[in-house]
């Protein structure tokens, strides 16, 4: 069986997250990634965080699966020639610099589709065109610049930034499905074109429900919102806490165990559908027909104390144990998983959602697989590239004999 991308050449000059993040997929997918990376030092995340002493880390292994590395310095005339050759063969120039590093290395846009005219350049930057345009941008910069952390946390808290790699991660993966949709319209154009996602605009499109809020609350308060009906609405969306961002009130509680389990909890969505279960599951079988309780009108300015009379049912129950007999009532629940639990959990094993890999110099260690699961284009996990590993079977591919690579070496091109 083949894979969806194969035949597809991807020149990645990306490093640390959000550029890995979407040279990976396409990887994953069967594209042929080449990362360019300077030769004796590489992506800069080979040795931040290491947990074992002179390895690879498990930041960059686990964003650099299935693909081939090349050592090339394009400040030496002969790793010029060798990028120019790169950029001729390829399909997609991936990079995620700082605004106009690329430029300065002597590449605009204009240059590379002189050299090739059905090269796509994709690129991620914090920012589209605008104040900010050339600031550079981080993680957590993106979630803040976003929308995300003003609408994360507790009213009576500070913004927070969350957990998921939003603004890394998140970017990356719209990034690969521009670079598809650019490589499907070169079909019929016979051109290539250039890709941007700026991490602002992305964090804001994983934020949309928040958008939608902010111009709902120029019409009244936001009942779903733990501030109703006691709490004040100012003119901005507020942090929620727990509260779902979709129309069905959700809330996390206890569970069996929390005082010593810091992930004892569950998430417990209030469904209209089934409130008539609710009751019964907890023992409040009265509020089904109480007209305080009946309807989802009704519960709204009574949400927190509902959750509360949930709560003394969930914490008499393993979070585990809740699940089970919730789902016997299609109630809508999730346990808190931790990050040893999802390790550990076979299903996602089973499912390549969770994939241990084994490296010539790190030994086994786990990754995340790829997310999407296409039924004729199997995703196999390989492990990341050591620096500079392919350089010479990239060299040769492109024409090169073992007398002209020797010579790149001695200059330190390669």
């Amino acid at each position: 069986m083949g894979k969806a991308l194969e035949g597809v050449r991807i020149l990645d000059f990306t490093h640390v997250q959000s550029g890995p993040t979407c040279t990976q997929l396409l990887a994953w997918f069967g594209a042929d990634v080449i990362k360019v990376e300077r030769p004796g030092v590489g992506d800069i995340t080979r040795g931040q965080l290491r947990d074992i002493p002179d390895v690879d880390s498990l930041y960059f292994t686990m964003l650099n699966h299935n693909k081939r590395s090349i050592t090339l310095d394009t400040k030496k005339p002969q790793g010029k020639a060798v990028l120019e050759k790169l950029i001729k063969q390829c399909d997609v120039l991936v990079e995620n610099f700082a605004p106009g590093v690329l430029d300065r290395m002597g590449y605009p846009w204009e240059t590379i589709h002189k050299l090739n005219p059905r090269m796509i350049v994709a690129s991620v930057k914090g920012f589209g065109p605008g104040p900010y345009e050339d600031c550079k941008v981080y993680e957590n910069v993106a979630q803040c610049a976003g929308g995300a952390a003003s609408t994360t946390g507790f009213d009576d808290g500070p913004p927070l930034v969350t957990g998921a790699q939003i603004g890394d991660s998140g970017t990356g993966l719209h990034l690969a499905l521009g670079i598809v949709c650019a490589l499907y319209q070169r079909n019929t154009t016979g051109k290539g074109q250039k890709v941007l996602c700026a991490m602002q605009d992305g964090v804001l499109n994983l934020c949309r429900v928040k958008l939608r809020d902010q111009q709902r609350l120029a019409h009244g308060p936001l009942k779903e919102y733990p501030q109703y009906p006691n709490g004040k609405f100012g003119d901005t969306v507020p942090r929620a806490g727990n509260a779902s961002g979709g129309g069905q009130p959700g809330w996390i509680l206890k569970c069996k165990g929390w005082e010593t389990d810091p992930n004892a909890y569950i998430y417990f969505i209030v469904q209209a559908p089934v409130w008539g279960a609710i009751c019964k599951v907890i023992g409040k079988e009265e509020w089904i027909t109480d007209p305080d309780y009946a309807t989802p009108d009704a519960r709204l300015p009574r949400l927190m104390s509902i959750f509360a009379e949930i709560e003394k049912w969930t914490m008499t129950k393993t979070k585990f144990e809740a699940m089970e007999i919730l789902n016997k009532y299609d109630i809508p629940c999730g346990p808190i998983l931790s990050m040893k639990e999802l390790a550990e959990e076979p299903s996602l094993r089973k499912t390549g959602t969770v994939v241990e890999v084994d490296h010539p110099t790190r030994g086994k260690y786990l990754t995340v697989g790829n997310p999407i699961k296409l039924s004729d284009s199997p995703s196999e996990v390989k492990r990341s590239p050591l620096l500079g590993e392919h350089t010479e079977e990239i060299l040769t591919w492109l024409g090169y004999g073992k007398e002209e690579i020797e010579a790149m070496r001695k200059e330190g091109a390669i």
